[in-house]
């Protein structure tokens, strides 16, 4: 099971998910303002690379950092470990609070079966 992110760290993948690859700068320019500090984000992606979600390569004087970890398996993990954790491991459980919380009718679930079905 791959490790959970912080929501700082989980803010750095979200941009490098979505950009392939990028230096600290790329990846600064991504974030929502007020833009964090160059040695924060640089520390966060260094952390990140310890934790084995992202690598680098040499890119001049810098670095251009990859994800290691593509976002639809560290969902798919997040998701499971929510699962495990809050509904004993049982889906159905877990689909149903989500329908009841977030007052789903059925048109929604209907489509959201259609889209699993496609899958399968």
């Amino acid at each position: 099971m791959t490790k959970q992110l912080t929501k700082a760290e989980e803010q750095i993948m979200q941009v490098l998910w979505v950009l392939k690859e990028a230096s600290v700068k790329e990846v600064i320019d991504q974030l929502p303002k007020p833009k964090p500090a160059y040695n924060t984000v640089s520390t966060i992606i260094r952390i990140l690379e310890n934790k084995e979600f992202v690598a680098h390569k040499p890119l001049g004087r810098g670095f251009l950092y990859y994800p290691l970890i593509d976002k639809e398996t560290y969902s798919n993990q997040s998701l499971h470990k929510l699962m495990n954790g809050y509904f004993d491991g049982s889906f159905k459980s877990m689909v149903s609070f989500f329908v009841k919380e977030n007052n789903m009718d059925v048109k929604e679930l209907e489509a959201i079966l259609k889209e699993v079905n496609k899958k399968n």
